[in-house]
């Protein structure tokens, strides 16, 4: 949930910085520019001022007087492209040059200082040229108008290079572009921070919600930090929990009370019908009939109990040799198989796992013995232990008539047995006892089709103890 939340929340800091930060940088770009400009006009403005004293009328100044101005309009902007290597003119209306630096400088025919040019001409100062950004290698072209008697005699033109005004501009980027990354920087960090704190309640949520559900009641969500719902909610979640497991525990303790109980008096009760069997006539099957249900009863009492006991006792985990352990419950049912014309056979190299070995024993004695049970005379029943990873499988597999799809879905359930196995003993609780001594475990059991016909029962242990 995290790796989904927190990129969302970076991608919405990003936009917000961003939108920040373009129209910032169009804006310092825009300054800048702009200060160039308003210096340039300034410089315009005072060639202009020259330039006028230069076009007086011939009743006014003498030709000598016009001269030495010209002269001194033209040291000006030759001392101004020295100093500043910025190209600057007064050019009459006619394009002619009255002066100019450097002294090859001409009017173009096209382009921005001609069309700044033509601009001053209808007596429009320049005032707001085109921005230059930094990766474009252009100049800036400022013109204003010579005005004598109302009317446009010459235009002032300078052609300044842009080089530092686009390197002041591209620092200035760069200082926003470390402010957007720092700025970025602790907003990841403050994402992380938050994420962390409102999903960390939801994560020990989830992980004691698995540990339930895979059999450990006892876990509990510790109420410690997060938002104030995610707190009440584990509140409420632990309540639950306690409720749940103390429902399990009460009916826990009814089922083996009640084998218990019912323990005594049913034997009881088989010992009079066997008493009562002495004065019947022989072989009378009503009697016989009565026997024979009251012991079944009697096994699905002791399986009940077996079933209660599995579900509440703690399993003693340890490191097990799960290839010795299966080899000596493949041993101790070679001689059942072998009564009943059932070849039992076992490949079980050592393999350790994380496991208790009485519930381990217990539950491959049960599937052992639905093996044998159901597989046929002259039929075979294959015991194999393999490492799989981080897990190890120990895999019983008969050539008896196996199951179908729908039967597959319900084996395991208490008290369930196929319709076509009815009349063999049995109470429909060994499968299910089973996976409760797996389960306590971190273990499991599945069930599936065994090829060409038979059942596949796959038994599942870790091979190391899990992390807190």
């Amino acid at each position: 949930m995290r790796t989904r939340l927190l990129p969302l929340l970076i991608v919405l800091l990003a936009a917000v910085l961003l939108a920040l930060g373009f129209p910032l940088a169009v804006s310092l770009a825009g300054a800048q520019q702009q200060r160039v400009v308003v210096d340039r006009i300034d410089d315009t403005a005072r060639f202009a001022a020259l330039a006028q004293f230069v076009t007086e009328s011939p009743a006014v100044s003498s030709a000598e007087d016009t001269d030495e101005r010209k002269e001194t309009l033209q040291s000006e902007l030759e001392s101004y492209n020295k100093v500043y290597g910025i190209r600057a003119g007064v050019f009459y209306r006619t394009r002619k040059p009255m002066a100019n630096a450097p002294a090859t400088w001409r009017l173009p025919e096209t382009g921005e200082v001609r069309a700044a040019f033509d601009e001053a001409l209808l007596s429009r100062r320049s005032h707001d040229p085109e921005q230059v950004w930094p990766w474009q290698r252009r100049s800036l072209v400022v013109a204003s108008p010579v005005i004598r008697d109302g009317d446009v005699v010459a235009v002032v033109v300078t052609d300044s290079p842009t080089g530092q005004m686009r390197s002041r501009t591209l620092r200035g980027w760069l200082l926003i572009g470390a402010g957007e990354s720092a700025a970025m920087l602790l907003a990841v960090g403050a994402a992380l921070r938050l994420t962390g704190w409102v999903l960390k309640p939801v994560r020990i949520l989830d992980a004691t919600t698995h540990d339930i559900a895979t059999g450990r009641l006892k876990s509990r969500v510790a109420v410690a930090s997060g938002p104030p719902e995610l707190r009440r909610l584990a509140r409420s979640f632990n309540e639950m929990a306690d409720n749940v497991e103390n429902v399990l525990e009460q009916q826990r303790a009814f089922v083996a009370d009640a084998s218990h109980q019912l323990r005594n008096p049913l034997s009881a009760l088989l010992l009079r019908i066997e008493l009562l069997g002495y004065e019947l006539p022989e072989g009378n099957k009503e009697i016989a009939s009565v026997q024979a249900e009251g012991k079944r009863l009697a096994q699905v009492l002791d399986d009940l109990l077996d079933l209660a006991l599995a579900e509440h006792t703690q399993a003693d985990l340890k490191t097990t040799d799960i290839g010795a352990l299966t080899a000596e419950r493949v041993a101790a049912w070679s001689p059942t198989a072998e009564a009943k014309g059932v070849r039992l056979v076992g490949n079980c190299p050592a393999t350790t796992a994380w496991a208790d070995p009485v519930a381990v024993s217990s539950a491959l004695d049960a599937v052992i013995d639905n093996a044998v049970k159901f597989t046929p005379r002259d039929g075979t029943v294959e015991v194999t232990v393999a490492p799989n990873g981080s897990t190890a499988t120990v895999v019983v597999t008969d050539t008896g008539p196996g199951l179908t799809d729908e039967e597959l879905a319900r084996v395991g359930d208490r008290f369930w047995r196929s319709g076509r196995h009815q009349n063999i003993k049995g109470s429909g609780l060994g499968l299910s006892i089973c996976r409760a001594l797996l389960t306590a475990g971190g273990g499991s059991i599945t069930y599936d089709h065994h090829e060409p016909h038979g059942l596949k029962v796959t038994v599942t242990v870790p091979r190391s103890a899990p992390t807190a």
